[in-house]
């Protein structure tokens, strides 16, 4: 019995799974080609895009976009201020890692603007196409409204892993915690000082409670959503798990995924 199969008793009418094997392998539970609704995984791809465009000089990080002088990076890390479903700005930037799914849509405008491009056709010519990703267009949000597949989402976690669309300096910056000491609510888990995350993906951390496992590394990154969704990969362990299901997030995720990620990694130490 693979890991993978404790996705079969998941209460969810559909789910699928994949793990990336410290030796690069691929094991599959489900339909591997069926989309999802993602939720908040789409931050991960538009993180990329972002990554991107900074590599090429469309979008500096490091450059104030925000009136209250919040940067690209601290966007992408929840660290600017923006509150999490409009753009009002309840806190200062860099005080508190308010979860905005907000953010990404400033950045997806301020690429579409300067890039002279609509945020979709730029996501699917930097990103989707390059990694041979099903070309499917946002619908909604650029941090919430992405749909995607098994396989599309290990060709982006492999990306998030190495230097496939980014050279490696970019890509150490971006699992790299920023503003490592600001607190803040995980959403579905409450309020965590500190709440550590990167340019994308959020990092485990010392996290309790948490969507991973206690097995995971504390250099673990990566993200859920709502939709009853997850990916995180582990470099210490050196182990990727990608969950997607269209059952929404709730206890019974918040109870599975856990024991999933423990037996994922239990497997791959063997």
């Amino acid at each position: 019995m693979s890991a993978l199969d404790l996705i079969a008793d998941w209460p969810a009418p559909n789910a699928a799974g994949a793990r990336i094997a410290p030796d690069g392998t691929v094991e599959t539970h489900g339909d591997p080609d069926r989309p999802f609704a993602l939720a908040s995984i789409t931050k991960l791809i538009s993180a990329m895009a972002a990554l991107v465009a900074h590599e090429e000089g469309t979008l500096d990080l490091d450059e104030p976009i925000v009136d209250n002088g919040s940067t690209t990076a601290d966007l992408l890390a929840h660290a600017g201020g923006i509150a999490p479903d409009d753009r009002s700005t309840p806190a200062a930037a860099h005080t508190r890692r308010i979860y905005s799914t907000a953010s990404y849509d400033i950045i997806a405008d301020e690429i579409s603007r300067r890039s002279a491009m609509p945020f979709p056709k730029y996501l699917l010519e930097a990103v989707l196409e390059p990694l041979g990703m099903a070309p499917r267009m946002l619908e909604g949000s650029a941090g919430a409204g992405a749909t995607a597949s098994i396989n599309d989402l290990v060709a982006l976690a492999r990306a998030w892993q190495q230097p496939v669309l980014i050279d490696q300096l970019t890509l150490t910056r971006a699992i790299t915690v920023h503003l490592p000491e600001l607190d803040g609510v995980l959403p579905g888990y409450g309020r965590q000082r500190p709440n550590p995350w990167c340019l994308g993906p959020e990092n485990r951390g010392q996290k309790t409670p948490h969507w991973t496992s206690d097995s995971n590394s504390p250099l673990t990154y990566g993200h859920f959503g709502q939709a009853g969704t997850m990916l995180w990969i582990d470099p210490v362990a050196k182990q990727t798990l990608v969950a997607l299901t269209d059952r929404p997030f709730g206890p019974w995720s918040a109870n599975a995924w856990p024991v999933l990620s423990s037996a994922v990694l239990a497997e791959g130490s063997r």
